[in-house]
């Protein structure tokens, strides 16, 4: 019954420790999308790793590369705070140990813009970061 007990205790432990990593990502990825739909660049920098680089659609260019700062610079001059239009929802995440890879998607209703967002996330000593970010413009639905 003891050893029942002790394998029950360490079960719940494990799926504790899970959810709390989840919820960790959760975050992150939320922080991106908070600072990119209120012009807030803080928000957008701080869950990515140092000097990541973005790999963006961009009409006309097979591929549109921009470093994290960069890409929360085109947030700048914008009213900070102010919703920008931009909706954004995480559709998925799969975690493995100290790794995880997350879609979410992005709207910009007033474009008709639909964005499918992949992020890689390793948990590192000061938490959950993306260590890299690809996006594609996804086709207009008729």
């Amino acid at each position: 019954m003891q050893k029942l007990i002790i394998f029950i205790a360490l079960l719940m432990v494990g799926t504790l420790k899970a959810q709390s990593d989840e919820t960790e990502i959760r975050q992150a990825l939320q922080l991106y999308i908070d600072g990119s739909s209120y012009n807030d660049p803080k928000k957008i920098t701080e869950p990515f790793y140092e000097d990541v680089q973005m790999f963006l659609s961009k009409k006309d260019q097979p591929i549109f590369i921009l470093s994290i700062s960069e890409y929360a610079a085109l947030f700048e001059n914008r009213e900070k705070g102010k919703f920008n239009g931009r909706v954004g929802k995480i559709l998925t995440i799969d975690q493995q140990n100290d790794i995880a890879l997350a879609k979410a998607e992005i709207l910009i209703p007033k474009e008709n813009l639909r964005f499918i967002d992949m992020f890689i996330l390793k948990k590192l000593e000061s938490g959950w970061k993306i260590i890299s970010k690809a996006a594609t413009l996804m086709p207009e639905e008729e």
